[in-house]
């Protein structure tokens, strides 16, 4: 129970890999906010979890509803020792950059990247107080590409961008590290009226160097990880974690 009396807030709880980091945070002891803008996937987390856990209701991208969302979670628990922002859209694909709007590009900056950005900034001055930790979430799409998938993968690379500036600019006080996680089946943490095993192939594991496609709990492990103590000389680093993919040369 390493969380002990620990408070943390998770952006994009109510389902996929940020409830799987939710759910090992309160299996070690922790207390945790989850924000996410489902209602259904954040009140369900939160029943399923129990105590240890609650759900705000806020949009990762509305200033106001963050700094709101923070002052909820640390009235509820009187002190607030980490942040993970998990929350993003997760279609990568938006067709071809010709027909890419600006309002769906702006939609993607404002969600994936500006909301981590907000969080850190009103979570700051209660991270002090506890010497906390951020961790962000990125993606291995910040590193390599498919085509049309522009706008996601711009603010995968400023995630990554934003934590290494930010470790410099909040240490010692603040530690904060990037997760970019490959290819990770999330079909089965999501709400319970909605869950369903992945369907995937034999094709599908053997791409991976581990034989197997990535699993929420593996990301939720070193979450946890970066945000203990024993991480406590770890800082402004990315960490990749898609079993052995960007490091495999494929030829067709």
């Amino acid at each position: 129970m390493r969380f002990a009396d620990k408070v943390f807030l998770v952006t994009g709880g109510g389902r996929g890999i940020g409830r799987a980091i939710a759910r090992r945070l309160v299996a070690e002891g922790a207390r945790v906010c989850i924000v996410d803008r489902d209602r259904h996937a954040g009140s369900d987390a939160a029943r399923e979890y129990g105590a240890p856990l609650c759900y705000v209701h806020a949009d990762v991208a509305r200033e106001p509803e963050v700094r709101r969302a923070v002052t909820s979670c640390v009235r509820w628990a009187k002190r607030l020792d980490g942040v993970v922002n998990n929350a993003a859209i997760a279609g990568a694909h938006t067709g071809p950059i010709e027909d890419l709007t600006l309002a769906a590009w702006r939609r993607y900056l404002d969600c994936n990247l500006t909301g981590a950005m907000l969080f850190a900034k009103h979570a700051i001055r209660h991270l002090r107080t506890t010497r906390g930790a951020i961790v962000n979430l990125a993606s291995t799409r910040a590193l390599q590409s498919e085509r049309d998938g522009e706008a996601y993968a711009a603010t995968k690379g400023g995630i990554v961008a934003l934590s290494h500036a930010l470790s410099i600019s909040l240490g010692p006080a603040i530690r904060v590290n990037c997760i970019s996680p490959g290819w990770i089946a999330t079909d089965e943490l999501a709400p319970r009226d909605q869950r369903r095993a992945p369907k995937l192939s034999r094709a599908d594991h053997a791409q991976h160097p581990v034989g197997r496609v990535g699993q929420p709990d593996d990301v939720a492990g070193l979450c946890a990880w970066l945000l203990s103590d024993e991480a406590g000389f770890v800082t402004g680093q990315n960490f990749v974690i898609d079993g052995g993919m960007t490091r495999k040369m494929i030829y067709v």
